[in-house]
Order: C-alpha cells, then sequence, then structure tokens
C-alpha cells in the first residue's frame, strides 16, 4: 500500500518559506545535495558512498558529504552543519532507528526534504521524510533462513551473529529469520546471538567466543553481513573446524568476497543487498523537483548467491 506525495505537498507540510529547491550554499548555481554516511569502514558502505556521489557527479549535482563514523550523534551534528549550510536535499543513511529526530525536526523547520536509503530512521512518511530508498529486510532474514532449513534439513543449532544494535536493518533481518523458522522449522533453533557491529574483526571474535561457549552444539551460522560472515568463517578455521561441512554459514550483501567464499565453498550462500542507491536516489529529486509524485517506499529487488550461480557473479561484485 504505497502512499504518494508530491513536492508541492511536502513543501506545504515543512514550510513554504524555507523553499524546497533553491540552493544556497555558497551561492551555488546547482542544487546541493547532502549525503550523512553512517560510516564508511567496510565494502558495503563505500560501494553506496562511492554511487550516491558517482551519480551527483554525472547528473551535474553538487554534494556535501559527511561520515558519522559509526557514531549517532556525530550523525546528527553532521545533519544540522548541513541543515545549516543551507543544502537543497538530505541524503541519509541511519546509523540507528531512534536518536535522530531532533535533525529530522531541524530539516523539517527548513523545509529541506530527507531522503532514507538503505535503512530507516523514526519518523512519518510524507511530513518527517519524502521516501525510503532500499531492501526489504524481513524478506532477506527469509531468504536466508529459508536456504539453510532446506540445506540442514530442517534440524540444527544455529548461532546469529546480528548487525548494529537498535538498527532498523539489524531488528528486521533478525526478525525475519525468525520468522521462518518459527513457521517452517520449529527442530532449528538459534542458541546464541550477539552483535558483531556488521564488522569483520569483531564478527571473528564473536564466533571465537560462541565457537568456546557452545563446542560441538554449532551446526549453522546466520550473519546479517558478509563481513561478519567471513569473519566468523576465520573463526571456524581458526579452530580447526572446515566451514561448509562442520558449520555451515549464510549470509547477505552479496560482496565479492563473500561470492568468493561460496566458490571456495566457505560460505553457503548470501542474500543480496544491493549498494547501488545513486541512480535511484536521484532520479527521486528529478522528480521532485518538477513536481512529480514520488512513491514513499521504493524497495530495490535484490538476488540470491549460492554455488549454482556465485561463480557467474563474482567479476561484477563489489
Amino acid at each position: 500500500m504505497h502512499r504518494f506525495l508530491s513536492i508541492i505537498m511536502f513543501c506545504g507540510i515543512v514550510g513554504l518559506l524555507a523553499g524546497c529547491g533553491s540552493s544556497s550554499v555558497a551561492e551555488s548555481d546547482k542544487i546541493v545535495v547532502g549525503f550523512s554516511q553512517m560510516e564508511n569502514n567496510n565494502p558495503w558502505r563505500i560501494a553506496e558512498t562511492e554511487s550516491i556521489r558517482n551519480e551527483a557527479e554525472k547528473r551535474g549535482y553538487e554534494m556535501v558529504y559527511t561520515d558519522a563514523q559509526g557514531d549517532t550523534a556525530k550523525q546528527l551534528s553532521d545533519i544540522e552543519d548541513m541543515i545549516a549550510q543551507g543544502v537543497d536535499y538530505i541524503v541519509l543513511a541511519p546509523r540507528e532507528y531512534k536518536g535522530l529526530g531532533p535533525a529530522l525536526k531541524s530539516a523539517k523547520k527548513a523545509g529541506v526534504p530527507v531522503i532514507f536509503v538503505d535503512r530507516m530512521a523514526e519518523g512519518k512518511a510524507g511530513e518527517d521524510y519524502v521516501t525510503f530508498i532500499g531492501s526489504d529486510f524481513v524478506k532477506q532474514g527469509k531468504r536466508a533462513a529459508k536456504w539453510l532449513v532446506k540445506e540442514l534439513n530442517g534440524k540444527g543449532n544455529i548461532v546469529e551473529l546480528s548487525g548494529t544494535t537498535g538498527s532498523s536493518v539489524a531488528i528486521e533481518r533478525a526478525e525475519g529469520f525468525r520468522n521462518y523458522l518459527e513457521e517452517h522449522a520449529p527442530d532449528m533453533k538459534i542458541i546464541a546471538s550477539q552483535t558483531g557491529d556488521f564488522a569483520r574483526a569483531e564478527g571473528q571474535k564473536v564466533m571465537e567466543s560462541m565457537l568456546q561457549a557452545n563446542g560441538n552444539n554449532i551446526d549453522a551460522v546466520y550473519a546479517h553481513n558478509d563481513e561478519m560472515a567471513i569473519g566468523a568463517i576465520n573463526a571456524i578455521k581458526s579452530a580447526g573446524l572446515n566451514p561448509g561441512e562442520d558449520i555451515t554459514v549464510v549470509s547477505v550483501d552479496g560482496t565479492k568476497d563473500a561470492l568468493q567464499a561460496i566458490i571456495d565453498g566457505d560460505l553457503g550462500a548470501t542474500v543480496e543487498s544491493s549498494p547501488f542507491f545513486g541512480p535511484v536516489v536521484f532520479d527521486v529529486i528529478e522528480k521532485l523537483e518538477s513536481g512529480e509524485q514520488v512513491d514513499t517506499e521504493i524497495i530495490i529487488e535484490d538476488r540470491f548467491f549460492d554455488k549454482s550461480n556465485a561463480k557467474e557473479f563474482v567479476d561484477e561484485a563489489y
């Protein structure tokens, strides 16, 4: 049930006096787009940042870019600074679901439309933000669970490496995975779950602890992203076990390293979560500039990679 709004409606909500399309950063003649990235420390985030920045350059937009370095307070400050500079639009990759409310209120007061990419933050579509562009995280969790249930014949103990605590992506990938197990595989249990904060090194550290605590009781790992999955694979190997044989690993993202790990037999499968938002983001901005209606939720269709197709797509992965 998608709702629609036009730039006129949005401006009416947030205040016409601020002007939704005017540029005031350094008196630029170009439309100025601020991109608030939550962090830039892994292949997925780097690919996302490059996609948005490259598309801005290609289409002739001016960019103001910030990196919150995994700090919600810094991201809040970054957004406030962008608003003070007079950007025309803010593209926001939120670190957490809650915590950015004051910045969204400031953007609304200043008449600056906000576009969420890849994650949601607390707010009302059409009032606090224009649209969300991203994947269906619940569906990603379900697809990972469906593959794992089939692979383990509906039985086994699973450990979960979850993403950033409090983020919409971690909440929903966990929800989708659990819901599928509950409905289709009651004999498969999650015996431990801990955040690896979407980082390879942290994923390895957490997996090492889980192996020490659970010994030979672990049949599978569900990692919320490929970086943590690869960290887990490293930990499994260091423990003298064989990933893909002793412990089955499934994850989300679809990075080059993950596809290579599938080819090598270490990773079972990964659900794609595309980071290439640039073209969609600027399609939305151009529609808003021309007064067209914009869907308040734009879901990216993701692929699924396993041993049947990893070789086919590894060279085009990021």
